[in-house]
């Protein structure tokens, strides 16, 4: 999805991993950081990359997250609707809440839905907590959702009917 290169994308980083290697003149040490990107209105990109230093990571994994940008129908602050997540053995459920309620939401699912321009949300973390598998979870149900003008297009009716 091609953005507007205008737009301020703001970016935080979920995780750093540190994976070692061990060779003949001891440990060779690199990093993975998994970064997600998103402008609070409704885009939303997530990345991962690797270097042997930590700011190279983050610049690398910001750059794939900018990549992968996607589309969240955000209505009134919340989702349009109830969905689940599923992402490996990672499973996240997404409910709207009514406004004022906040973002109700554990680690790295929190950020994706900030980051998004979600305001108000119910969520539950169901299964694996590995944070790229919850960022993949969180990121596979905002995905499916559809909006208002998407149901009432595939029903073959006025937005007004729907309502």
């Amino acid at each position: 999805m091609a953005l507007d290169p205008n737009v301020e994308l703001k970016e935080k980083v979920i995780h750093i991993g540190r994976v070692s290697k061990t060779v003949k003149g001891g440990r060779n040490f690199r990093f993975a950081a998994l970064v997600v990107v998103g402008d609070e209105n409704g885009h939303i990109g997530k990345g991962i990359g690797k270097a042997a230093e930590v700011p190279d990571a983050i610049r690398k994994g910001i750059e794939e997250a900018k990549k992968n940008i996607i589309e969240v129908p955000v209505l009134n602050g919340t989702i349009p609707h109830e969905t689940l997540g599923e992402f490996s053995a990672a499973k996240i459920v997404m409910k709207p809440a009514a406004s004022g309620t906040g973002v109700i939401a554990g680690g790295p699912v929190r950020d994706v839905c900030v980051l998004a321009g979600i305001t108000d949300i119910r969520t539950k973390s169901i299964g694996s907590n590995n944070p790229n598998n919850m960022v993949n979870a969180t990121i596979e149900g905002l995905k499916g959702l559809k909006s208002l003008e998407e149901v009432a297009r595939l029903r073959g009716k006025s937005v007004e009917e729907i309502r």
